[in-house]
C-alpha cells in the first residue's frame, strides 16, 4: 500500500465549515444513477424562517443534521503533488439525513387568502391580491408532483397565471349542472363530450370555459376531448357541500342522506354512502337512541403540526376509536406507520368492552 502525506490545506481557513456530508436514501441514490447525464431535478426549498427540505419531481425530503460521534475529514489531492499528497480541506462533525415528510401545501390557505374566485366576481380582478402558480410552485416546500396534486386537492384554479381557490358553493352549483347536463345531453358519464359540457356551461350559464375545464379534470380522467368522471369524488364533493352548513347545527343522518340523494339524481343516488365523506364529519350517537347525527369537522381546518392536531382532537372529543381518528391524521403521516408512531407518542391506547379508544397523554383542560 503506498504511502501519502497528509497535510492541512493552504487554504483551510477559508474552507472551515464550507462542505455538508449528505446521507442519500436508496431511492434517492437509484434516481441519481438512473439520471445519467440528465439533471435527476433535486432542489432545496424553504424560506430562512423555514427547516429546509430537499425535493425530487415526486417526493419531499427533510433535511436534518445528525451528530457523529467521529469527525470526518474532507480531503483533496495536493495540486503540487497529487500522488503523494492529500490536503485536509475541513473537519465535519455532523451528516445532512433525508427523511421523507408528508409537503407543506397547507400555506396555500393562508397565501390565497381573499383569493377567492366566485360567480361573477370578474369585476374584483384588478384589485384583488395576486399569487401567481410561478412564484407559488418556487415557494411552497412540495414536489412538482404533490404540489399540482395539492392544487386539485384544495380545488385551487390557475386562472391566467394566478391561483384562485374557487368558492365551495360554486363549484357545488357547477357539479350539479354538470350531472344534469349528463343526462339533458344524453351522455354517457364514462366518455362525456368535454366541448358540449363546457359549451352548454358557457352558453347557458356564463361560466368560463378555462373554469368548467379544469373541475372536469379534478373529477375524472380526460382523453381525446372525452371524460370519465370519477363517480365517488364528485359524489363526495357534493356531499360535503351540504355538509359545510352544518358545523354549528348538527343534521340528522337520515335528513341529510335524503339531502343528498336528492341533489345528486336519480342516476347516481346508488353511490351515496357515508364512507366517502370521512375526515370531514363527526358522527355524534345519542345514548338515549335517538337518530344518530353529523356535524361538519374538516381535517383541512385542522392544525398541520402533530402536536397541535392532537390537542384540538382531544378538546373536541375525549376518547376516539381508532377507525374514528385515522381520518384526520392521513393528512400529517407520509404512510400508516408514521400514523401509527404519532399515536404512541401522543395518545394513551385504552381497552373495554367496546374495543380500543385513544385518549390525550395529557390532560388539555
Amino acid at each position: 500500500m503506498s504511502e501519502l502525506d497528509v497535510r492541512f490545506s493552504p487554504a483551510t481557513a477559508q474552507d472551515t465549515g464550507s462542505y455538508r456530508l449528505l446521507e442519500l436514501p436508496p431511492e434517492l441514490c437509484q434516481l441519481i444513477q438512473s439520471a445519467s447525464e440528465n439533471s435527476p431535478g433535486l432542489s432545496i426549498k424553504g424560506h430562512p424562517t423555514e427547516d429546509a427540505v430537499l425535493c425530487t419531481s415526486e417526493k419531499t425530503y427533510a433535511v436534518r443534521s445528525v451528530t457523529l460521534s467521529n469527525t470526518v475529514l474532507v480531503v483533496t489531492p495536493s495540486r503540487s503533488d497529487p500522488d503523494g499528497t492529500i490536503h485536509i480541506r475541513d473537519q465535519l462533525h455532523e451528516v445532512l439525513e433525508l427523511v421523507p415528510v408528508v409537503p407543506k401545501l397547507h400555506k396555500l390557505s393562508v397565501l390565497l387568502r381573499d383569493m377567492e374566485y366566485d360567480e361573477g366576481d370578474e369585476d374584483r380582478q384588478a384589485t384583488m391580491p395576486k399569487y401567481s402558480y410561478e412564484q407559488a410552485r418556487g415557494e411552497i416546500q412540495a414536489s412538482d408532483t404533490e404540489f399540482f396534486r395539492g392544487l386539485k386537492d384544495r380545488r385551487i384554479l390557475v386562472l391566467d397565471g394566478q391561483l384562485r381557490p374557487i368558492a365551495p358553493a360554486h363549484l357545488s352549483t357547477i357539479l350539479e349542472l354538470l350531472l344534469n347536463y349528463l343526462i339533458s345531453l344524453s351522455l354517457s358519464h364514462q366518455a362525456a363530450s368535454i366541448e358540449e359540457l363546457i359549451s352548454a356551461l358557457a352558453d347557458e350559464h356564463e361560466i368560463p370555459r378555462a373554469v368548467s375545464n379544469q373541475v372536469i379534470s379534478w373529477f375524472g380522467d380526460v382523453n381525446e376531448g372525452l371524460w370519465k368522471m370519477d363517480i365517488d369524488a364528485v359524489i363526495r364533493e357534493l356531499g360535503v357541500g351540504i355538509l359545510r352548513h352544518h358545523r354549528h347545527n348538527p343534521i340528522s343522518e337520515n335528513e341529510f342522506l335524503k339531502k343528498w340523494r336528492n341533489v345528486v339524481g336519480d342516476t347516481f343516488e346508488s353511490s351515496v354512502k357515508l364512507t366517502l365523506l370521512s375526515g370531514n364529519y363527526l358522527q355524534n350517537v345519542s345514548l338515549t337512541g335517538e337518530e344518530a347525527t353529523l356535524t361538519y369537522f374538516p381535517s383541512s381546518a385542522l392544525p398541520f403540526d402533530p402536536p397541535a392536531r392532537f390537542v384540538e382532537l382531544f378538546l373536541t372529543r375525549q376518547r376516539w376509536k381508532h377507525e374514528e381518528i385515522e381520518p384526520f391524521l392521513l393528512g400529517i403521516a407520509v404512510n400508516s406507520k408514521e400514523r401509527d408512531k404519532l399515536l404512541l407518542k401522543h395518545a394513551r391506547a385504552l381497552t373495554d368492552s367496546e374495543g380500543v379508544w385513544y385518549t390525550a397523554r395529557v390532560s388539555y383542560n
